[in-house]
């Protein structure tokens, strides 16, 4: 299947319709209290380190492939020029529903996380890109849009997932032992690595596809397209999926500046 893309924003109009984990609107609780200057903003389960976002007021800020009514939300109600930036116009439509709700600026637009030509170069101070690029197969142009959008100095924060937990087989018997089952190679791919009968039956269910990037393209993609890497963070998942989430944290959080142009 060549076109995943239609498939995967398929998928997610469909969990923001259903109110999954990630398209659950922030409180007005919250807005109300980012407004006066108190927020934690996640891109792990965790909170961010305030210190990796400082002062956002006044500063063009780009929710990347982060709508769902979230992130968003809480930097436009800490000042901040907020654009959302997502493949799905459901997990969009919950961003524009809290600025509605609590009186914020929020732009919205649909697009691929790959594709940023709608923005000039050296447009943002800050990108925030929460976990979302196991949804894309190149991850590396994901990063080389990122850096030609922002500022000298800009930051950006992502977060995804250690690919490790692409690696083990997922057979519930397996899990069920206590056993990781090592099956399949990083980088990962649905698309390759399943066989047609479990991708029909993935594909039915109207789970979107997803692709286990290496850590070489998830970090060393950073640094390649010319990012210095900063600060680093892992959380641990809070309801294991997989064997592996019970021996290492499975999220990564980093932290990167663009020095200068290339």
């Amino acid at each position: 299947m060549k076109d995943f893309i239609k498939h995967n924003q398929a998928a997610w109009d469909s969990q923001a319709k259903a109110n999954a984990p990630w398209s659950q609107p922030v409180s007005s609780a919250l807005v109300k209290q980012a407004k006066q200057g108190i927020a934690d903003l996640y891109v792990l389960p965790t909170s961010l380190d305030k210190n990796w976002l400082g002062d956002v007021k006044g500063k063009k800020v780009l929710c990347l492939a982060s709508a769902g009514g979230q992130q968003g939300p809480i930097l436009a109600a800490l000042g901040a020029e907020v654009t959302v930036y997502d493949l799905s116009e459901e997990q969009l439509q919950k961003d524009r529903e809290v600025a509605e709700r609590d009186q914020l600026d929020i732009q919205t637009i649909q697009g691929d996380m790959r594709d940023l030509h709608l923005f000039e170069n050296d447009y943002f101070d800050l990108i925030v890109h929460p976990i979302s690029n196991l949804y894309v197969d190149d991850v590396t142009k994901v990063w080389e849009e990122c850096y030609r959008v922002l500022k000298t100095g800009g930051k950006l924060i992502s977060s995804f997932y250690n690919p490790v937990v692409f690696v083990e087989d997922r057979q519930a018997a397996v899990k069920a032992q206590g056993l990781i089952l090592p099956k399949y190679k990083i980088p990962y791919a649905d698309q390759t690595d399943l066989s047609p009968a479990e991708l029909q039956q993935k594909m039915e269910k109207g789970e979107a596809l997803v692709f286990g990037h290496s850590l070489k393209d998830l970090i060393g993609g950073q640094t390649r397209a010319g990012f210095a890497i900063t600060a680093y963070d892992e959380a641990w998942q809070p309801n294991p999926r997989f064997t592996i989430d019970t021996f290492i944290p499975t999220f990564i959080a980093t932290l990167s500046v663009k020095l200068n142009n290339l």
